[in-house]
């Protein structure tokens, strides 16, 4: 097994991350050769400790919390950081689901035979070592350890100091389920300090070891990240979430899904923030939303028409449409049909998830064809904008870009290609 990495002082954050660049490049090399069964061994033996940890994972996280009550943190902020049983345990069926995937690793995505008789395969290959950045979230330590390992990779976790706590312990029972399957400890490296200079050493690439960057955090860290990377990111800033529903939709359908969508967990970058209405659907569909809403404890702010269904909803600002409240908080607007409803869209979405009701085919083709989001949905809740709901185990994160990964960022999203070719001695004529 690799030594894992001297563990620099803390005042000289610069090589401790070079330090951990060079094993992570390391580790790298063995991990892209692991076998599956390796693999699998390292991931359901993480999930078991997952599951056998819970007081320490808790008191961890307790310790999270009561720091970030201190400083005034509330709100989706704290809703995120949260850990509960429940919630461990849902982690640990992460890792599970991950390990239970097809091996992405070697696998032919295409093969076929030249007319001179090369045979030409284009087969899949780990991306090398992954960096992630991330705040408050304390899961993705082990979502993203554990699809960087499935996919080959290395990675190193960089924490916010709002989850550190968190994070270690998590990343204890990762580390624990590499130690179990022979593979290098250093495969899956959790920053030590907090000092935010790590954040600008893994941006400048740390001299080469780190392949690519995913954020996961506010809009100023993936602000921050997709200004100053040196290496290729897979980001999105921000989830601003639609929701179209039209004349031709089905409002016993439509009043629960827009509930859920906004309710459910207001926190996550799949909560939808915007409720675009058609004016030409009858009278009862805007005012049945609005009170579902409001009932269900979500703040309304709208327009004319949403004040007129609903005298408890407020008049809504230019700054609201727009805007990723990740609240209870949604601001509607009405509009004239679907394609005044895919201008607001290009206007204000973030390219991340958006979804229109109806039951007429024809205009929800016609919107999943014009919508440029990275995930489109057609009379199913925003909130299954997730890895795990498409099938994927985990997630790193919703990437809204169109290079190499968008939508969700699962294990066959965190590998590349090389082609191989193999002939019986052809040379190319003159």
């Amino acid at each position: 097994m690799t030594t894992p990495a001297p563990v620099a002082p803390v005042a000289d954050t610069t090589e401790l991350l070079r330090a951990m660049g060079r094993a992570a490049r390391e580790a790298a090399r063995v991990v892209a050769l692991a076998s599956p069964t390796a693999k699998i061994t390292a991931l359901t033996t993480a999930a078991a400790a997952l599951r056998r940890s819970h007081a320490a994972i808790l008191a961890a996280n307790v310790a999270d919390m009561d720091a970030a009550r201190a400083r005034g943190t509330t709100g989706s902020y704290l809703e995120r950081l949260l850990l509960d049983p429940g919630r461990i345990d849902a982690i640990a069926d992460g890792l599970d689901a991950i390990a239970a995937l097809p091996d992405p690793i070697g696998g032919t995505i295409a093969a076929w035979t030249r007319p001179n008789g090369l045979q030409i395969s284009r087969v899949r290959t780990p991306l090398g070592v992954i960096g992630i950045i991330f705040e408050s979230r304390p899961n993705v330590v082990a979502d993203a350890g554990g699809l960087c390992l499935k996919a080959g990779n290395a990675c190193i976790l960089r924490a916010g100091s709002d989850s550190m706590q968190s994070a270690h312990a998590i990343h204890a029972c990762l580390v624990a389920g590499l130690v179990a399957a022979g593979l290098p400890e250093t495969a899956i490296q959790l920053v030590a300090t907090t000092d935010r200079a790590a954040v600008g050493a893994m941006l400048g690439g740390l001299d080469g070891s780190i392949d690519v960057i995913v954020p996961r955090g506010g809009k100023s860290l993936v602000g921050r990240v997709q200004n100053e990377a040196r290496v290729p990111v897979f980001a999105h800033l921000e989830g601003i979430c639609h929701i179209y529903v039209d004349r031709a939709a089905d409002l016993t359908r439509a009043v629960p899904l827009v509930v859920n969508a906004k309710m459910r967990r207001t926190s996550i970058c799949g909560a939808a923030e915007c409720l675009l209405v058609d004016r030409h659907a009858p009278a009862t569909y805007l005012a049945a939303l609005v009170k579902a809403l409001l009932d269900a404890g979500c703040e309304v702010r709208g327009d004319a028409a949403v004040l007129a269904a609903d005298a408890r909803a407020k008049p809504a600002s230019a700054e609201d449409y727009g805007h990723e409240f990740l609240d209870a908080i949604i601001a509607i607007k009405t509009v004239d049909g679907v394609d005044d409803a895919i201008a607001h869209i290009a206007h204000y979405g973030s390219q991340h998830t958006d979804c229109i009701l109806t039951e007429d085919s024809a205009t929800a083709e016609r919107f999943i064809a014009r919508v440029d989001s990275a995930i489109v949905l057609h009379n199913a809740s925003t909130q299954f904008a997730d890895g795990g709901e498409f099938g994927m185990g985990a997630e790193i994160g919703i990437a809204t870009g169109r290079m190499h990964a968008r939508g969700p960022v699962g294990v066959e999203q965190l590998t590349t290609f090389k082609y191989i070719v193999r002939g019986i001695g052809q040379v190319r004529p003159g």
